[in-house]
């Protein structure tokens, strides 16, 4: 398997934080303890996020607080603050991870529900203003064409 320095490895899209709990579920369920399963998902990802998680797992190897770990990269810290109790207390992982990433899942969906309703709403005048007036002219100018010829007969 190609390693994160192989320069045959393209970066693709930013992975998100749902994708990175979930890898971290499948790390943590196979096994891995918490620095190695944020280690094995580093190695996994060719971006700079991935470089953030290798360099999390090696300070977490070394002894470091889980603060000063994740000090580099605050914003996919704050996603895998689930892994934080895992971590200080021994507990597991998995069912915290779980239901953060099912958190995040909800979040999104509402979101998305949200920017459906709005977009209902968005489009109401443009389509208004567009089908309104072919009405006029194809439905009601007709009829009135017609009434006003019979009427000047």
């Amino acid at each position: 398997m190609a390693g994160p320095a192989d320069p045959r490895r393209r970066p693709g899209p930013a992975p998100d934080s749902v994708t990175i709990l979930d890898l971290l579920v499948v790390a943590v369920e196979a096994g891995a303890s918490v620095p190695d399963a944020v280690g094995a998902v580093g190695d996994v990802l060719v971006d700079p996020v991935g470089a953030d998680l290798r360099a999390a797992a090696g300070a977490l190897r070394l002894g470091a607080p889980w603060a000063a770990a994740w000090a580099r990269a605050p914003g996919i810290g704050e996603a895998l603050a689930p892994l934080e109790s895992a971590w200080s207390t021994g507990a597991g992982a998995a069912p915290a991870l779980r239901a953060a990433a099912a958190g995040l899942r909800r979040e999104r969906e509402r979101a998305a529900r949200e920017a459906a309703a709005r977009l209902g709403v968005r489009i109401v005048l443009p389509l208004g203003l567009c089908f309104l007036p072919a009405f006029v002219l194809i439905g009601l100018v007709p009829v009135l064409v017609s009434l006003a010829g019979t009427l000047l007969r």
